[in-house]
């Protein structure tokens, strides 16, 4: 399809000049076109234009737009495009002709304070001002404490629009943000008619920490601490994504210099290092998958199937554990490798203990969603979200594929050792609890196997050339260049199939290789909304079954 969009590759860094500049008329033409044609908002966002020469004067704004396509083109099934425009400061909402845009432009509204007109339902996502000084897009009153930080006068959520549904007969039920146990804050306002859910909303922002805002101020040493400190959860896929920006950067500045010193760099991750993250990754979607179904099983109050993936999920965690020091993967990844490799002795161990694990998960997954029936007689039809929903909403991961969407960014956008590995489909077409389960549970045993492949053979990686750029501030001692040496005036995005879905981190550099703009797409950015749907004229006693067979991120999504 022909489009003024650039046609980019994931993972690549590339000029900012080599994106495509056009006026806003333009650029949203040509986002609803490919939208229409069944093109994914990976992201969209503004960003300060600091190299702009009226910057300083008028605070030049600007929308960039990655999307991608899933039809074939050019020989290949999915494409990156992407294109930026000068932001106006008010502009016709794209969300009244593309759904997809809705929630990417209640973001930007509420961080620049630029206003999307006729935007069907504009509402904050995560109260904060705008860091432009405008007033505020949904009237909040923020004010300045002593030390010049801006704090929220009334108590969240304020002035927030809740739909409602009226009548004799409708009541609300409102839960949260406050929950009991120990799971993150949300609140969910639900409209009832009797038992029968009509509407449910659900409102985050209660742990917004400013992680974006934080990281082009941060020294670069600890970058990727606060990268995995996003989502505790997530904390691998973030750093590698994480990794790969930084890498593709670093490699763009060291390709534009080779010419003048002659010298290649180092600083790109060894198939070995490729390896041990992809192994990293797969533990990851393991251990949460694993606790989903204990989670479910417990929701069911059926017990068994519960403590055991209780315990597995620890003992995966572990494994973790015994690779990194870590049992969620913090310090494990950095740009250029790992922090740890795999001798042969840790990887015979770690080979041992996924061989007794896989049996003893294939028995539970068999006696939770096989040979009980009154488990599936509550998981079958229950919160369902079609397959066009589900593609209008741009669900993502295990709650897209429960609904008929096969994409896998492991298979569409393939990084690490993934390239060399054959990701099957999992999609499956009834998009209720049963099939968000089942599609876990075969990730589950498909992980498991992926795992054992990697640790057939040795892995051999080399830790000191791979993580010196960390170390001491320095990317090789050769070259004592700065962390901070990006490549300038570039921009880098990248896909990776997180637990959840698919994840994106992209990065934009100034003139001097100074990080403009850092965004962070969680998948649980897109999923929300389906939770949301698969509520929709189902009993409110059915919530949390639906809601631990999402099992969404609140501090992914509140960044």
């Amino acid at each position: 399809m022909e489009t003024q969009f650039l046609e980019i590759s994931n993972g690549t860094a590339i000029s900012r000049k080599e994106i495509p500049n056009l006026t806003f008329d333009v650029f949203r033409e040509n986002a609803v076109k490919l939208v229409r044609n069944n093109a994914k908002i990976v992201q969209f966002f503004g960003y300060e234009d600091i190299d702009n020469d009226s910057y300083k004067n008028s605070n030049a704004i600007k929308l960039l737009a990655v999307l991608r396509t899933n039809r074939v083109h050019a020989g290949r099934h999915y494409t990156l495009f992407a294109a930026t425009c000068d932001a106006p400061s008010s502009y016709p909402s794209l969300t009244l002709e593309c759904e997809p845009f809705h929630l990417f432009e209640r973001e930007i509204a509420e961080q620049f304070g630029i206003v999307p007109e006729g935007h069907p339902w504009l509402k904050m996502v995560r109260y904060h001002p705008n860091s432009q000084g405008r007033p505020d897009v949904f009237g909040n009153d923020y004010a300045k404490d002593s030390q010049g930080n801006y704090y929220y006068k009334d108590d969240i959520p304020g002035n927030y629009p809740y739909y409602s549904v009226e009548g004799k007969e409708i009541h609300e039920v409102a839960v949260g943000p406050v929950h009991a146990g120990v799971i993150e804050p949300g609140h969910f306002r639900f409209n009832c008619i009797g038992e029968k859910v009509l509407h449910l909303e659900i409102q985050l922002g209660y742990q917004h920490r400013g992680v974006e805002e934080l990281i082009p101020k941060a020294e670069p040493k600890r970058l990727p601490i606060i990268i995995e400190s996003i989502a505790g959860d997530t904390s691998v896929a973030n750093a590698v994504s994480f990794a790969q920006v930084i890498e593709s950067l670093i490699h763009k500045e060291y390709k534009e210099q080779r010419h003048k010193d002659h010298k290649e760099h180092r600083f790109q991750p060894d198939t070995g290092a490729k390896k041990i993250r992809t192994i990293a990754l797969e533990l990851e979607r393991i251990a949460n998958h694993v606790g989903d179904l204990g989670a479910l099983s417990g929701d069911v109050a059926f017990l068994p199937p519960a403590n055991y993936f209780g315990r597995m999920r620890g003992d995966f965690l572990n494994m973790t554990l015994l690779i990194c020091g870590n049992r969620f993967g913090k310090g494990l990844v950095r740009p250029g490798g790992v922090r740890f490799s795999i001798e042969t002795s840790l990887r015979e161990e770690l080979m041992r203990r996924i061989n007794e694990l896989e049996i003893q998960v294939a028995n539970v997954i068999e006696l939770l969603l096989i040979t009980t029936p009154s488990v599936r007689d509550r998981f079958e039809d229950c919160g369902v979200v079609s397959r066009s929903d589900a593609h209008e909403l741009g669900l993502v991961g295990p709650a897209g594929r429960a609904c008929g969407l096969s994409y896998d960014a492991r298979r569409a956008f393939p990084t690490e050792y993934y390239p060399n590995i054959d990701i099957p489909e999992n999609a499956k077409s009834t998009g209720d609890v049963y099939a968000r389960a089942t599609v876990r549970a075969d990730e589950i045993m498909q992980s498991i196997a992926i795992i054992k492949n990697l640790l057939q053979e040795p892995i051999e990686t080399s830790i000191e050339n791979s993580c010196l750029g960390f170390k001491d501030n320095q990317i090789d001692k050769g070259n004592s260049k700065l962390l901070s040496d990006f490549a300038p005036d570039s921009f880098v995005v990248t896909i990776n199939e997180a637990w959840r879905g698919e994840l994106s981190h992209s990065i934009l550099t100034d003139k001097n290789g100074k990080i403009i703009r850092y965004k962070i797409k969680d998948p649980s950015f897109h999923n929300w909304s389906g939770l949301a749907m698969s509520l929709r004229n189902t009993e409110i006693s059915d919530f949390p079954l639906n809601n631990k067979s999402y099992n969404l991120s609140y501090c992914g999504f509140d960044l």
